[in-house]
């Protein structure tokens, strides 16, 4: 990849880049001239995003990094790659995440570790290896996916809402020691959000949240002013859960 050089764009860092929220996400970013840094696990899928917004929006940098953040080595190889490429981050995006719904007593042997490698792991990690870079500028927005299943367990939602509890307690945590240092942190708790989740399901499209509500409620709470921090942002369909 090309060398780190001087910017003058502000920077975020998205993970889960391609696709549902996290692609919805960036679309909006580049529209207000961030550069992106992101990852998936899938090269191709990359490299397609990475050509399109370029094209689109040629004053504007998009680096790209393939990694399965459930695999600690490859969130340490995607840390090292966002130090060699970028000098400040302005915004970071904790969204890579995975849902496999299932009862704790009948779900797959493994899918509580997945998840909590996925979900949480990947987020803690990620974050305290780029923290540095934020908190020697004093400034900086650390967004944390998390989901009303944050904050409700329902049937069927086993070790995903497990995972989705951990963190929003991560993020609490996050925001309390992030204040002397000027960083603002926010939890997103979407419900049920129109992406590749659901694909099989039947239920309406129009039944569920857009990912591009997701990134433009984002985009608001970044806009404030550094005196003021949303600290939760929930976000239902019109008609509630699913």
């Amino acid at each position: 990849m090309q060398k780190k050089e001087e910017m003058t764009n502000k920077t975020a860092v998205v993970t889960g880049g391609t696709k549902g929220i996290g692609r919805a996400i960036i679309e909006k970013l580049v529209t207000k001239g961030f550069d992106i840094c992101t990852c998936a696990r899938d090269r191709v899928s990359l490299e397609k995003l990475k050509a399109e917004l370029e094209s689109k929006n040629p004053d504007i940098r998009i680096l790209v990094q393939s990694a399965d953040l459930s695999d600690p080595k490859d969130v340490s190889h995607f840390i090292e790659y966002i130090k060699y490429g970028i000098t400040n981050i302005d915004v970071l995006v904790n969204n890579a995440g995975v849902f496999i719904p299932g009862e704790i007593q009948y779900e797959q042997e493994g899918n509580l570790e997945l998840m909590i490698n996925t979900n949480l792991y990947s987020a803690y990690h990620l974050t305290r290896g780029l923290l540095p870079m934020m908190v020697s500028r004093k400034s900086g927005h650390i967004f944390n996916m998390c989901s009303v299943a944050s904050l409700m367990a329902y049937p069927n939602g086993g070790s995903y809402c497990i995972s989705k509890f951990a963190l929003y307690g991560m993020s609490k945590v996050l925001r309390e020691e992030m204040k002397p240092h000027g960083i603002r942190v926010t939890s997103i708790l979407p419900g049920a959000t129109y992406t590749s989740s659901w694909e099989g399901v039947d239920v309406h499209a129009e039944r569920m949240i857009k990912p591009e509500d997701v990134a433009d409620a984002l985009w608001s709470a970044f806009a404030l002013s550094g005196s003021s921090v949303i600290e939760d942002l929930v976000i239902r369909p019109q008609l509630g859960d699913l």
